[in-house]
Formats: C-alpha cells, structure tokens, sequence
C-alpha cells in the first residue's frame, strides 16, 4: 500500500508541473483521491465538475466536497447549444467512435471552466480503471482468467492514451492541457506488477478496484466516494443520454 501510494505520488510530481491547477471532478474514488493527494503534496486546486442540470456527477460532486470543502466550481451544460457543441467537437476529432466523441465533449466542457478561471492546466485520474480493472469488461476477463485480464487491461490502456491524444485536440482550443498522471509510463509498469487479486475478485465483483480504495480510505477519501461504484464521466454526466438522443 505504502508503495503504491509512493508510485502514484511520484507521477503527479513528474507530470503535474503547474502549482494552480483543475481537477475533473465527479465525486467518484479515482478523482476524489487525486485531489486528495494534490491538495496534500501542496498544490492549489479547483475540482471542476460538468454536467447537465441535476446530473448524478454534479449532485455526488457536491455531496463529497461538503466534506472536503476544496474549491469546487460547477458548469451546467445548456441543452440548447449542446448539438452545435458536439457536432464541432465530432468535427475535430474525426472518429464516430462515441466514447471518444462523449469523452472530448466533456472535457470540452471541463476545459471551458478551466479557462473561465484563468486555469491552464486540468489533472484527471483516467488510467486507474484501466489499471485496477474498473470497467465491467474485466468481470468477463477474470472468468477467463488472469492472461485475459491483462490482455483487456492493455487493449485499454492503448485505446485511453489515443483517446487523451484527441481530448488534448479539443481542449487546446482553449490553451488548456489534460493531463493523466496515471498514464505515465513508469507508473503503469508498476501498477501491472500489482496482483489482479488486489485490483478485481472474481465475476461477481461488482465494485473493483480494491488496492485504489484501500489506499483512498488510508489517504482521507471520504467513505462515500470510496465505496462508490464506478459511474463512467459520459453517464455521470448525462452527455451519453443526451447524445444518443441527437442521434
């Protein structure tokens, strides 16, 4: 634990260079524990959270921070321009694959309130689900077994750095960067080194990411955000309904 802890501090310090900077912020562990761990080492943050009005990312957002009290600001997406918005936002990322299209949509969103505040740089934990199997394709993997595990974990991993390559396309339209601690080279060659006995238990585990949540209680996460099933940005946000509606 102590030296996970260790490795994931050394990340944010190779890669978060910047001493004022934003948090993608949902309330969820991997989030609440990178902010955590940046307002620990001394860095000033603001969470930033997106979402359409009365979203789940928001409501949990500002549930956790109640008990944090970081700097939070909120930006609620307007339905009205939203097709304009993801349309363009389709336009400079050139791929139907909708993940992608819902993903850069949201952090078109996160980088606008990140300008807005004068913020430049904007940390996010993407790489953690990758890592600690927190999707729901590694319940399915782990039935199989160990290897397929970890050819899933590395499909996704792949998949992630391309996908950020093309979120950083989009929110450099407001001269702010993404950045992905986590997807740090040498952290993720520790992290694989970490049994898949720590990271999922077998197919029925429905929460996952066991060493993250270990560690986020250790750190001072609050129980509620370290226990909190996975809920994906595109969903928490409302951005994967409301996209499926224009289409």
């Amino acid at each position: 634990m102590n030296q996970l802890l260790d490795e994931i501090q050394r990340a944010i310090k190779n890669t978060v260079l910047d001493n004022s900077v934003g948090v993608a912020f949902s309330g969820g562990v991997d989030s609440t524990l990178i902010a955590k761990l940046l307002h620990d080492g001394g860095y000033d943050i603001h969470l930033l959270t997106i979402g359409f009005h009365d979203s789940h990312d928001i409501n949990f957002a500002k549930e956790v921070n109640e008990i944090l009290k970081y700097k939070h600001k909120i930006l609620e997406i307007d339905p009205e321009s939203f097709q304009e918005i993801s349309e363009k936002i389709n336009g400079i990322i050139k791929t139907d694959n909708l993940s992608w299209n819902e993903n850069s949509i949201a952090f078109y969103y996160v980088s606008k309130l990140a300008k807005d505040l004068g913020i430049s740089t904007v940390v996010t934990a993407n790489g953690i689900d990758e890592l600690f199997c927190g999707y729901n394709a590694y319940r399915e993997a782990i039935g199989i077994g160990v290897d397929e595990v970890m050819n899933v974990m590395n499909k996704k991993l792949e998949n992630e750095k391309k996908m950020m390559i093309a979120v950083n396309n989009v929110t450099s339209n407001f001269n702010v960067k993404i950045l992905q601690p986590l997807l740090n080279e040498e952290f993720i060659s520790f992290a694989k080194t970490i049994p898949i006995s720590e990271k999922i238990i077998d197919s029925d585990d429905l929460q996952r990411k066991h060493a993250i949540r270990k560690l986020a209680i250790s750190c001072g996460v609050p129980e509620i955000s370290a226990h909190k099933q996975k809920k994906a940005l595109q969903y928490g946000s409302k951005i994967h309904k409301q996209l499926l509606k224009l289409r």
